[in-house]
Protein backbone atom coordinates (compact mmCIF):
# COMPACT_ATOMS: atom_id res chain seq x y z
CA UNK A 1 0.00 0.00 0.00
CA UNK A 2 1.35 3.45 -0.90
CA UNK A 3 1.95 5.77 1.98
CA UNK A 4 -0.98 8.04 2.80
CA UNK A 5 -0.20 11.22 4.70
CA UNK A 6 -2.41 13.08 7.14
CA UNK A 7 -1.64 16.59 8.28
CA UNK A 8 -1.28 17.23 12.00
CA UNK A 9 -4.69 18.95 11.92
CA UNK A 10 -6.37 15.98 10.24
CA UNK A 11 -4.76 13.54 12.65
CA UNK A 12 -5.74 15.61 15.69
CA UNK A 13 -9.32 15.88 14.40
CA UNK A 14 -9.37 12.13 13.72
CA UNK A 15 -8.28 11.46 17.29
CA UNK A 16 -11.36 13.43 18.38
CA UNK A 17 -13.50 11.21 16.16
CA UNK A 18 -14.13 13.32 13.07
CA UNK A 19 -13.23 13.19 9.40
CA UNK A 20 -12.06 16.37 7.71
CA UNK A 21 -15.28 17.46 5.96
CA UNK A 22 -15.02 21.26 5.92
CA UNK A 23 -12.37 23.00 3.80
CA UNK A 24 -9.28 23.71 5.96
CA UNK A 25 -8.29 26.88 4.11
CA UNK A 26 -8.20 29.44 6.93
CA UNK A 27 -4.86 30.74 8.20
CA UNK A 28 -4.22 31.57 11.84
CA UNK A 29 -4.66 35.24 10.95
CA UNK A 30 -8.04 34.51 9.34
CA UNK A 31 -9.10 32.68 12.49
CA UNK A 32 -8.11 35.70 14.59
CA UNK A 33 -9.83 37.94 12.06
CA UNK A 34 -13.26 36.39 12.43
CA UNK A 35 -13.31 36.81 16.22
CA UNK A 36 -11.88 40.32 15.90
CA UNK A 37 -14.60 41.10 13.34
CA UNK A 38 -17.35 39.74 15.57
CA UNK A 39 -16.13 41.66 18.61
CA UNK A 40 -16.06 44.67 16.24
CA UNK A 41 -15.33 47.87 18.14
CA UNK A 42 -17.06 49.63 15.23
CA UNK A 43 -20.23 47.76 16.18
CA UNK A 44 -20.59 47.35 19.95
CA UNK A 45 -18.86 50.61 20.91
CA UNK A 46 -21.27 52.54 18.70
CA UNK A 47 -24.52 50.62 19.11
CA UNK A 48 -24.51 50.16 22.89
CA UNK A 49 -22.75 53.37 23.93
CA UNK A 50 -26.19 54.67 25.00
CA UNK A 51 -26.46 51.84 27.55
CA UNK A 52 -23.32 52.92 29.38
CA UNK A 53 -24.07 56.65 29.14
CA UNK A 54 -27.62 56.30 30.46
CA UNK A 55 -26.59 53.82 33.17
CA UNK A 56 -23.66 55.48 34.89
CA UNK A 57 -22.41 58.01 32.38
CA UNK A 58 -18.75 58.52 31.47
CA UNK A 59 -17.48 56.54 34.48
CA UNK A 60 -19.29 53.43 33.19
CA UNK A 61 -16.96 53.70 30.19
CA UNK A 62 -13.71 55.26 31.39
CA UNK A 63 -13.51 52.93 34.40
CA UNK A 64 -15.93 50.16 33.48
CA UNK A 65 -14.40 49.22 30.11
CA UNK A 66 -10.83 48.39 31.29
CA UNK A 67 -12.02 46.58 34.43
CA UNK A 68 -14.56 44.41 32.58
CA UNK A 69 -12.08 43.81 29.73
CA UNK A 70 -9.56 42.32 32.16
CA UNK A 71 -12.13 39.82 33.42
CA UNK A 72 -13.22 38.94 29.89
CA UNK A 73 -9.58 38.30 28.96
CA UNK A 74 -9.42 35.73 31.78
CA UNK A 75 -12.45 34.00 30.25
CA UNK A 76 -10.70 34.09 26.88
CA UNK A 77 -7.54 32.53 28.28
CA UNK A 78 -9.55 29.67 29.76
CA UNK A 79 -11.29 29.08 26.43
CA UNK A 80 -8.01 29.25 24.50
CA UNK A 81 -6.67 26.37 26.57
CA UNK A 82 -9.80 24.35 25.84
CA UNK A 83 -9.77 24.92 22.08
CA UNK A 84 -6.11 23.93 21.89
CA UNK A 85 -6.98 20.58 23.44
CA UNK A 86 -10.20 20.12 21.43
CA UNK A 87 -10.14 22.05 18.10
CA UNK A 88 -13.56 21.07 16.70
CA UNK A 89 -16.38 23.07 15.10
CA UNK A 90 -18.61 22.09 18.02
CA UNK A 91 -16.37 24.22 20.17
CA UNK A 92 -17.95 25.01 23.53
CA UNK A 93 -20.60 22.30 23.22
CA UNK A 94 -18.00 19.65 22.41
CA UNK A 95 -15.78 20.67 25.33
CA UNK A 96 -18.69 20.49 27.78
CA UNK A 97 -19.69 17.05 26.49
CA UNK A 98 -16.14 15.75 26.74
CA UNK A 99 -15.53 17.12 30.24
CA UNK A 100 -18.97 17.06 31.86
CA UNK A 101 -20.96 14.42 30.01
CA UNK A 102 -23.87 14.32 27.61
CA UNK A 103 -26.28 16.41 29.71
CA UNK A 104 -23.73 19.20 30.15
CA UNK A 105 -23.11 19.18 26.42
CA UNK A 106 -26.84 19.35 25.66
CA UNK A 107 -27.43 22.46 27.78
CA UNK A 108 -24.20 24.12 26.65
CA UNK A 109 -24.95 23.58 22.99
CA UNK A 110 -28.40 25.10 23.19
CA UNK A 111 -27.28 28.08 25.28
CA UNK A 112 -24.45 28.70 22.84
CA UNK A 113 -26.76 28.44 19.83
CA UNK A 114 -29.39 30.75 21.34
CA UNK A 115 -26.73 33.27 22.30
CA UNK A 116 -25.20 33.24 18.84
CA UNK A 117 -28.54 33.77 17.09
CA UNK A 118 -29.37 36.64 19.47
CA UNK A 119 -26.00 38.22 18.67
CA UNK A 120 -26.75 37.84 14.95
CA UNK A 121 -30.02 39.67 15.48
CA UNK A 122 -28.57 42.46 17.60
CA UNK A 123 -25.62 43.20 15.33
CA UNK A 124 -27.77 43.17 12.18
CA UNK A 125 -30.31 45.48 13.84
CA UNK A 126 -27.54 47.77 15.04
CA UNK A 127 -26.22 47.90 11.47
CA UNK A 128 -29.65 48.90 10.19
CA UNK A 129 -29.99 51.58 12.86
CA UNK A 130 -26.64 53.14 12.04
CA UNK A 131 -27.16 53.02 8.30
CA UNK A 132 -30.43 54.85 8.87
CA UNK A 133 -28.71 57.42 11.11
CA UNK A 134 -25.95 57.91 8.54
CA UNK A 135 -28.43 58.72 5.81
CA UNK A 136 -30.20 61.19 8.11
CA UNK A 137 -27.05 63.33 8.26
CA UNK A 138 -26.90 63.48 4.46
CA UNK A 139 -30.61 63.91 3.73
CA UNK A 140 -33.13 66.06 5.67
CA UNK A 141 -36.00 64.31 3.87
CA UNK A 142 -34.69 60.92 5.00
CA UNK A 143 -34.51 62.23 8.56
CA UNK A 144 -38.08 63.48 8.36
CA UNK A 145 -39.33 60.06 7.27
CA UNK A 146 -37.86 58.09 10.17
CA UNK A 147 -39.81 55.10 11.45
CA UNK A 148 -39.11 51.86 13.27
CA UNK A 149 -40.69 50.03 10.36
CA UNK A 150 -38.13 51.49 7.95
CA UNK A 151 -35.28 50.44 10.23
CA UNK A 152 -36.73 46.94 10.43
CA UNK A 153 -36.83 46.61 6.64
CA UNK A 154 -33.17 47.68 6.49
CA UNK A 155 -32.45 45.09 9.18
CA UNK A 156 -34.01 42.35 7.03
CA UNK A 157 -31.98 43.52 4.03
CA UNK A 158 -28.78 43.28 6.10
CA UNK A 159 -29.63 39.70 7.07
CA UNK A 160 -30.28 38.76 3.44
CA UNK A 161 -27.02 40.37 2.27
CA UNK A 162 -24.83 38.73 4.92
CA UNK A 163 -26.51 35.35 4.46
CA UNK A 164 -25.76 35.57 0.74
CA UNK A 165 -22.09 36.30 1.43
CA UNK A 166 -21.92 33.31 3.78
CA UNK A 167 -23.44 30.98 1.22
CA UNK A 168 -20.75 31.80 -1.36
CA UNK A 169 -18.01 29.81 0.36
CA UNK A 170 -15.26 29.73 2.98
CA UNK A 171 -12.50 31.23 0.80
CA UNK A 172 -14.56 34.37 0.21
CA UNK A 173 -15.41 34.54 3.91
CA UNK A 174 -11.76 34.24 4.92
CA UNK A 175 -10.85 37.06 2.52
CA UNK A 176 -13.69 39.27 3.79
CA UNK A 177 -12.66 38.71 7.40
CA UNK A 178 -9.05 39.59 6.57
CA UNK A 179 -10.27 42.83 4.97
CA UNK A 180 -12.49 43.41 7.99
CA UNK A 181 -9.51 43.49 10.35
CA UNK A 182 -7.88 46.30 8.41
CA UNK A 183 -11.17 48.14 8.01
CA UNK A 184 -11.61 48.05 11.78
CA UNK A 185 -8.04 49.18 12.45
CA UNK A 186 -7.93 51.94 9.81
CA UNK A 187 -11.58 52.92 10.27
CA UNK A 188 -11.30 53.20 14.05
CA UNK A 189 -8.06 55.19 13.68
CA UNK A 190 -9.77 57.57 11.25
CA UNK A 191 -12.70 58.10 13.62
CA UNK A 192 -10.34 58.74 16.53
CA UNK A 193 -8.31 61.29 14.55
CA UNK A 194 -11.47 63.07 13.36
CA UNK A 195 -12.82 63.32 16.91
CA UNK A 196 -9.55 64.74 18.22
CA UNK A 197 -8.80 67.16 15.36
CA UNK A 198 -12.14 68.54 14.14
CA UNK A 199 -14.02 69.62 17.33
CA UNK A 200 -13.15 73.08 18.67
CA UNK A 201 -13.56 71.98 22.30
CA UNK A 202 -13.18 68.77 24.28
CA UNK A 203 -14.61 67.53 27.54
CA UNK A 204 -12.21 67.81 30.47
CA UNK A 205 -10.37 64.75 31.73
CA UNK A 206 -11.98 65.32 35.13
CA UNK A 207 -15.46 64.96 33.62
CA UNK A 208 -14.46 61.94 31.50
CA UNK A 209 -13.27 60.07 34.58
CA UNK A 210 -15.70 61.33 37.24
CA UNK A 211 -19.03 62.37 35.64
CA UNK A 212 -22.03 60.23 36.58
CA UNK A 213 -25.38 59.99 34.82
CA UNK A 214 -28.62 58.23 35.73
CA UNK A 215 -30.91 58.46 32.72
CA UNK A 216 -32.96 55.34 33.37
CA UNK A 217 -36.35 56.96 33.82
CA UNK A 218 -36.17 56.70 37.60
CA UNK A 219 -34.13 53.69 38.73
CA UNK A 220 -32.54 54.38 42.14
CA UNK A 221 -34.84 57.42 42.29
CA UNK A 222 -32.77 59.02 39.53
CA UNK A 223 -29.86 59.57 41.93
CA UNK A 224 -26.19 59.44 40.89
CA UNK A 225 -24.96 58.26 44.26
CA UNK A 226 -25.89 55.79 46.97
CA UNK A 227 -26.25 52.03 46.94
CA UNK A 228 -28.94 51.99 44.25
CA UNK A 229 -26.73 53.82 41.77
CA UNK A 230 -23.47 52.00 42.48
CA UNK A 231 -24.91 48.49 42.74
CA UNK A 232 -27.86 48.61 40.34
CA UNK A 233 -27.69 51.42 37.78
CA UNK A 234 -23.94 51.51 37.11
CA UNK A 235 -23.52 47.74 36.55
CA UNK A 236 -26.27 47.90 33.91
CA UNK A 237 -23.93 50.20 32.00
CA UNK A 238 -21.33 47.45 31.84
CA UNK A 239 -23.46 45.77 29.18
CA UNK A 240 -21.56 47.94 26.68
CA UNK A 241 -18.29 46.16 27.43
CA UNK A 242 -19.69 42.69 27.97
CA UNK A 243 -21.67 42.82 24.72
CA UNK A 244 -18.94 44.38 22.59
CA UNK A 245 -16.28 41.89 23.65
CA UNK A 246 -18.14 38.71 22.90
CA UNK A 247 -18.44 36.26 20.02
CA UNK A 248 -14.77 35.31 20.19
CA UNK A 249 -15.86 31.67 20.40
CA UNK A 250 -15.97 31.96 16.60
CA UNK A 251 -12.28 31.00 16.61
CA UNK A 252 -13.32 27.68 18.12
CA UNK A 253 -16.24 27.13 15.73
CA UNK A 254 -13.92 27.68 12.77
CA UNK A 255 -11.20 25.41 14.17
CA UNK A 256 -11.92 22.62 11.67
CA UNK A 257 -11.31 25.11 8.86
CA UNK A 258 -8.11 26.56 10.36
CA UNK A 259 -4.57 25.41 9.62
CA UNK A 260 -2.57 24.71 12.77
CA UNK A 261 -5.79 24.97 14.77
CA UNK A 262 -4.40 23.83 18.13
CA UNK A 263 -2.33 27.02 18.28
CA UNK A 264 -4.04 29.25 15.72
CA UNK A 265 -7.55 29.01 17.20
CA UNK A 266 -6.22 29.41 20.75
CA UNK A 267 -4.37 32.59 19.83
CA UNK A 268 -7.35 33.78 17.82
CA UNK A 269 -9.50 33.85 20.96
CA UNK A 270 -7.27 35.70 23.41
CA UNK A 271 -5.60 38.01 20.90
CA UNK A 272 -8.93 39.18 19.47
CA UNK A 273 -10.05 40.09 23.02
CA UNK A 274 -6.77 41.81 23.91
CA UNK A 275 -6.46 44.00 20.82
CA UNK A 276 -10.17 44.82 20.77
CA UNK A 277 -10.02 45.90 24.41
CA UNK A 278 -7.18 48.33 23.70
CA UNK A 279 -8.63 49.70 20.47
CA UNK A 280 -12.12 49.94 21.91
CA UNK A 281 -10.94 51.88 24.96
CA UNK A 282 -9.12 54.47 22.84
CA UNK A 283 -12.19 54.81 20.61
CA UNK A 284 -14.61 55.19 23.53
CA UNK A 285 -12.41 57.79 25.25
CA UNK A 286 -12.43 59.71 21.96
CA UNK A 287 -16.24 59.69 22.05
CA UNK A 288 -16.24 61.05 25.59
CA UNK A 289 -13.66 63.78 25.01
CA UNK A 290 -15.65 64.93 21.93
CA UNK A 291 -18.77 65.69 24.02
CA UNK A 292 -19.68 69.39 23.77
CA UNK A 293 -22.89 69.37 25.81
CA UNK A 294 -23.33 66.46 28.22
CA UNK A 295 -26.91 67.40 29.09
CA UNK A 296 -27.90 67.29 25.42
CA UNK A 297 -26.31 63.83 25.07
CA UNK A 298 -28.40 62.68 28.04
CA UNK A 299 -31.53 64.23 26.53
CA UNK A 300 -30.70 62.74 23.14
CA UNK A 301 -31.10 65.96 21.13
CA UNK A 302 -28.76 67.39 18.50
CA UNK A 303 -27.93 71.14 18.23
CA UNK A 304 -31.09 71.72 16.17
CA UNK A 305 -33.24 70.11 18.85
CA UNK A 306 -33.98 66.95 16.84
CA UNK A 307 -34.17 63.76 18.90
CA UNK A 308 -31.46 61.21 17.98
CA UNK A 309 -31.67 58.92 20.99
CA UNK A 310 -30.71 59.37 24.64
CA UNK A 311 -27.03 58.75 25.17
CA UNK A 312 -26.44 58.06 21.48
CA UNK A 313 -23.06 58.60 19.86
CA UNK A 314 -24.97 60.24 16.99
CA UNK A 315 -25.73 63.16 19.34
CA UNK A 316 -22.02 63.54 20.15
CA UNK A 317 -21.10 63.55 16.46
CA UNK A 318 -23.85 66.05 15.66
CA UNK A 319 -22.49 68.36 18.38
CA UNK A 320 -18.82 68.06 17.50
CA UNK A 321 -18.71 67.61 13.72
CA UNK A 322 -20.17 69.10 10.54
CA UNK A 323 -23.14 67.05 9.32
CA UNK A 324 -21.30 65.53 6.36
CA UNK A 325 -18.34 64.50 8.53
CA UNK A 326 -20.66 63.04 11.19
CA UNK A 327 -22.44 61.05 8.48
CA UNK A 328 -19.10 59.78 7.15
CA UNK A 329 -18.05 58.62 10.63
CA UNK A 330 -21.32 56.73 11.00
CA UNK A 331 -20.86 55.13 7.57
CA UNK A 332 -17.40 53.90 8.59
CA UNK A 333 -18.99 52.25 11.61
CA UNK A 334 -21.88 50.89 9.55
CA UNK A 335 -19.63 49.04 7.11
CA UNK A 336 -17.69 47.63 10.06
CA UNK A 337 -21.00 46.37 11.42
CA UNK A 338 -21.78 44.68 8.08
CA UNK A 339 -18.47 42.83 8.39
CA UNK A 340 -19.40 41.95 11.96
CA UNK A 341 -22.83 40.60 11.01
CA UNK A 342 -21.28 38.47 8.28
CA UNK A 343 -18.78 36.96 10.71
CA UNK A 344 -21.45 36.40 13.37
CA UNK A 345 -23.59 34.46 10.92
CA UNK A 346 -20.58 32.36 9.91
CA UNK A 347 -19.93 31.41 13.52
CA UNK A 348 -23.59 30.60 14.18
CA UNK A 349 -23.94 28.41 11.10
CA UNK A 350 -20.81 26.41 11.98
CA UNK A 351 -22.02 25.85 15.52
CA UNK A 352 -25.45 24.78 14.24
CA UNK A 353 -23.76 22.49 11.72
CA UNK A 354 -21.70 20.79 14.42
CA UNK A 355 -24.59 20.55 16.89
CA UNK A 356 -26.84 19.10 14.18
CA UNK A 357 -24.11 16.70 13.09
CA UNK A 358 -24.57 15.12 16.50
CA UNK A 359 -28.37 15.00 16.15
CA UNK A 360 -29.19 17.56 18.84
CA UNK A 361 -31.42 19.88 16.81
CA UNK A 362 -34.84 19.12 15.28
CA UNK A 363 -34.30 18.61 11.56
CA UNK A 364 -30.64 17.88 12.23
CA UNK A 365 -30.01 16.17 8.89
CA UNK A 366 -31.06 19.35 7.07
CA UNK A 367 -28.91 21.76 9.12
CA UNK A 368 -25.79 19.54 8.95
CA UNK A 369 -25.99 19.18 5.17
CA UNK A 370 -23.15 20.77 3.21
CA UNK A 371 -23.43 22.34 -0.24
CA UNK A 372 -21.12 21.51 -3.13
CA UNK A 373 -18.63 24.14 -1.90
CA UNK A 374 -18.81 22.66 1.61
CA UNK A 375 -20.92 25.38 3.23
CA UNK A 376 -23.84 24.58 5.60
CA UNK A 377 -26.26 26.67 3.54
CA UNK A 378 -29.41 25.52 5.33
CA UNK A 379 -27.84 26.39 8.68
CA UNK A 380 -27.07 29.89 7.40
CA UNK A 381 -30.63 30.42 6.19
CA UNK A 382 -32.44 29.15 9.31
CA UNK A 383 -30.13 31.19 11.58
CA UNK A 384 -31.07 34.34 9.66
CA UNK A 385 -34.80 33.57 9.83
CA UNK A 386 -34.80 32.97 13.59
CA UNK A 387 -32.72 36.14 14.14
CA UNK A 388 -35.40 38.11 12.29
CA UNK A 389 -38.26 36.57 14.27
CA UNK A 390 -36.82 37.27 17.73
CA UNK A 391 -36.30 40.94 16.78
CA UNK A 392 -39.96 41.62 15.90
CA UNK A 393 -40.60 43.42 19.25
CA UNK A 394 -38.21 46.15 18.02
CA UNK A 395 -41.16 47.45 15.99
CA UNK A 396 -42.71 48.73 19.26
CA UNK A 397 -41.70 52.22 20.36
CA UNK A 398 -41.00 52.54 24.09
CA UNK A 399 -41.05 56.13 25.39
CA UNK A 400 -40.57 56.45 29.14
CA UNK A 401 -40.49 60.25 28.88
CA UNK A 402 -43.18 62.54 27.51
CA UNK A 403 -44.24 63.59 24.03
CA UNK A 404 -42.54 66.97 24.48
CA UNK A 405 -39.45 65.51 26.17
CA UNK A 406 -39.09 61.98 24.82
CA UNK A 407 -36.87 59.37 26.43
CA UNK A 408 -37.16 56.53 23.95
CA UNK A 409 -35.35 53.44 25.17
CA UNK A 410 -34.57 50.61 22.71
CA UNK A 411 -35.86 48.02 25.19
CA UNK A 412 -36.28 45.28 22.58
CA UNK A 413 -32.78 45.81 21.20
CA UNK A 414 -31.30 45.86 24.70
CA UNK A 415 -33.17 42.66 25.53
CA UNK A 416 -31.81 40.88 22.45
CA UNK A 417 -28.33 42.09 23.38
CA UNK A 418 -28.80 40.78 26.92
CA UNK A 419 -30.04 37.40 25.67
CA UNK A 420 -26.97 37.10 23.46
CA UNK A 421 -24.58 37.98 26.27
CA UNK A 422 -26.26 35.70 28.84
CA UNK A 423 -26.60 32.76 26.45
CA UNK A 424 -23.01 32.90 25.27
CA UNK A 425 -21.38 33.50 28.62
CA UNK A 426 -23.39 30.80 30.42
CA UNK A 427 -22.33 28.44 27.63
CA UNK A 428 -18.70 29.49 28.17
CA UNK A 429 -19.01 28.94 31.92
CA UNK A 430 -19.99 25.26 31.73
CA UNK A 431 -16.82 23.84 30.09
CA UNK A 432 -14.64 26.27 32.08
CA UNK A 433 -16.20 24.91 35.28
CA UNK A 434 -15.68 21.27 34.30
CA UNK A 435 -12.11 21.91 33.22
CA UNK A 436 -11.48 23.59 36.62
CA UNK A 437 -13.06 20.61 38.38
CA UNK A 438 -10.86 18.16 36.46
CA UNK A 439 -7.76 19.92 37.71
CA UNK A 440 -4.41 18.46 36.73
CA UNK A 441 -6.06 15.39 35.16
CA UNK A 442 -7.09 17.58 32.20
CA UNK A 443 -4.84 16.81 29.21
CA UNK A 444 -3.61 20.20 28.07
CA UNK A 445 -2.99 21.02 24.42
CA UNK A 446 0.01 22.73 22.86
CA UNK A 447 -1.30 26.15 24.03
CA UNK A 448 -2.07 26.02 27.74
CA UNK A 449 -2.19 28.02 30.98
CA UNK A 450 0.26 25.92 32.92
CA UNK A 451 -1.00 26.12 36.52
CA UNK A 452 -2.65 29.53 36.14
CA UNK A 453 -6.02 27.84 35.50
CA UNK A 454 -6.26 27.38 39.26
CA UNK A 455 -7.05 31.07 39.81
CA UNK A 456 -8.17 32.16 36.35
CA UNK A 457 -11.10 29.72 36.08
CA UNK A 458 -12.88 30.68 39.36
CA UNK A 459 -12.54 34.41 38.61
CA UNK A 460 -13.91 33.86 35.10
CA UNK A 461 -16.88 31.92 36.48
CA UNK A 462 -17.63 34.57 39.12
CA UNK A 463 -17.68 37.33 36.51
CA UNK A 464 -20.08 35.39 34.28
CA UNK A 465 -22.48 34.71 37.16
CA UNK A 466 -22.55 38.36 38.26
CA UNK A 467 -23.14 39.89 34.82
CA UNK A 468 -25.77 37.30 33.94
CA UNK A 469 -27.79 38.33 37.00
CA UNK A 470 -27.56 42.03 36.20
CA UNK A 471 -28.57 41.71 32.57
CA UNK A 472 -31.93 40.16 33.37
CA UNK A 473 -32.82 43.06 35.65
CA UNK A 474 -35.44 45.67 34.59
CA UNK A 475 -33.87 48.61 32.75
CA UNK A 476 -36.54 51.14 33.81
CA UNK A 477 -38.94 51.44 36.80
CA UNK A 478 -41.96 50.90 34.54
CA UNK A 479 -40.64 47.40 33.85
CA UNK A 480 -41.25 46.36 37.47
CA UNK A 481 -44.66 44.68 37.72
CA UNK A 482 -45.29 46.45 41.06
CA UNK A 483 -44.84 49.90 39.50
CA UNK A 484 -48.06 51.87 38.84
CA UNK A 485 -46.78 52.76 35.36
CA UNK A 486 -46.02 49.12 34.51
CA UNK A 487 -46.58 48.03 30.92
CA UNK A 488 -45.35 44.92 29.13
CA UNK A 489 -43.71 47.01 26.42
CA UNK A 490 -41.22 48.30 29.02
CA UNK A 491 -40.22 44.82 30.18
CA UNK A 492 -36.72 43.54 29.56
CA UNK A 493 -37.76 40.24 28.03
CA UNK A 494 -34.25 38.77 28.35
CA UNK A 495 -35.16 36.82 31.54
CA UNK A 496 -38.43 35.64 29.96
CA UNK A 497 -36.70 34.36 26.84
CA UNK A 498 -33.69 32.98 28.72
CA UNK A 499 -35.75 31.46 31.54
CA UNK A 500 -38.33 30.07 29.14
CA UNK A 501 -35.57 28.54 27.08
CA UNK A 502 -33.95 26.93 30.11
CA UNK A 503 -37.33 25.54 31.18
CA UNK A 504 -37.94 24.19 27.68
CA UNK A 505 -34.47 22.60 27.66
CA UNK A 506 -35.09 21.03 31.08
CA UNK A 507 -38.41 19.59 29.93
CA UNK A 508 -36.95 18.54 26.60
CA UNK A 509 -34.11 16.73 28.31
CA UNK A 510 -36.21 14.84 30.85
CA UNK A 511 -39.14 14.06 28.57
CA UNK A 512 -37.22 13.15 25.47
CA UNK A 513 -33.59 14.03 24.81
CA UNK A 514 -32.03 11.92 27.57
CA UNK A 515 -33.55 8.83 25.90
CA UNK A 516 -31.86 9.37 22.55
CA UNK A 517 -29.24 12.12 22.70
CA UNK A 518 -25.79 10.59 23.10
CA UNK A 519 -23.60 13.67 22.69
CA UNK A 520 -20.90 14.10 20.04
CA UNK A 521 -21.10 11.39 17.39
CA UNK A 522 -17.89 10.21 15.81
CA UNK A 523 -17.98 10.32 12.04
CA UNK A 524 -15.43 7.50 12.03
CA UNK A 525 -16.75 4.01 12.86
CA UNK A 526 -13.76 1.98 14.02
CA UNK A 527 -13.13 -1.75 14.41
CA UNK A 528 -11.23 -2.76 17.51
CA UNK A 529 -7.54 -2.00 17.38
CA UNK A 530 -7.72 0.57 14.56
CA UNK A 531 -7.02 4.22 15.25
CA UNK A 532 -9.15 6.97 13.80
CA UNK A 533 -6.21 8.36 11.86
CA UNK A 534 -5.46 4.95 10.36
CA UNK A 535 -9.07 4.54 9.28
CA UNK A 536 -9.03 7.91 7.51
CA UNK A 537 -5.74 7.06 5.84
CA UNK A 538 -7.23 3.82 4.56
CA UNK A 539 -10.33 5.61 3.30
CA UNK A 540 -8.18 8.15 1.48
CA UNK A 541 -6.45 5.24 -0.21
CA UNK A 542 -9.77 3.78 -1.30
CA UNK A 543 -9.99 1.04 1.32
CA UNK A 544 -11.66 0.64 4.70
CA UNK A 545 -10.74 -1.09 7.90
CA UNK A 546 -14.10 -2.83 7.68
CA UNK A 547 -12.95 -4.84 4.65
CA UNK A 548 -11.45 -7.59 6.77
CA UNK A 549 -7.81 -7.04 5.83
CA UNK A 550 -6.92 -4.38 8.37
CA UNK A 551 -5.04 -6.88 10.58
CA UNK A 552 -2.48 -7.27 7.80
CA UNK A 553 -1.90 -3.53 7.46
CA UNK A 554 0.43 -1.65 9.74
CA UNK A 555 1.18 2.05 9.39
CA UNK A 556 4.81 2.71 8.65
CA UNK A 557 6.82 5.70 9.80
CA UNK A 558 5.78 7.79 6.81
CA UNK A 559 2.11 7.16 7.60
CA UNK A 560 2.66 8.21 11.19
Amino acid sequence: MAAVHLTDDERHLAELGYKQELNRTWSGFSNFAISFSIISILAGCFTTFYQAWNNGGPIAISWGWPILSAFILLIGFCMSELVSAYPTSGGIYWWASKLGGVKAGYYTGWLNLIGLIAIDASVAYGTATFLDLSLMFFSPSWAAGYSLTRVFWIFLAVLVLTAGINIMGSKLLAMINNISVWWHVIGAAAVILILWIVPDNHMSAADVFTMRVNNTGGLADGETGGMGFWFYVLPLGFLLTQYTITGYDASAHLAEETQGAANGAAKGIWQSIFYSAIGGYILLLSFLFAVQDADAVTAGTDPSGAYLGAGSVAVIFAQALPASVAGAVLLIATLGQVFCTTACLTSTSRMLFAFSRDGAVPGAARWSRLSANKVPVNAVVISSIVAALITLPALLEVNVGTEDAPLILPVAFTAVVSVGVIGLYLAFAIPIYYRWRMGSSFKQGSWNLGNHWKWMAPLALLEIIVVSIYFIMPMTPAAWITNEAFSWKFVNYAPILTGGTLLALWLGWHLSAKKWFTGPKMTIDLPEGVSAADEIALEQHGKSAHGGEVHAWKPNDADQ
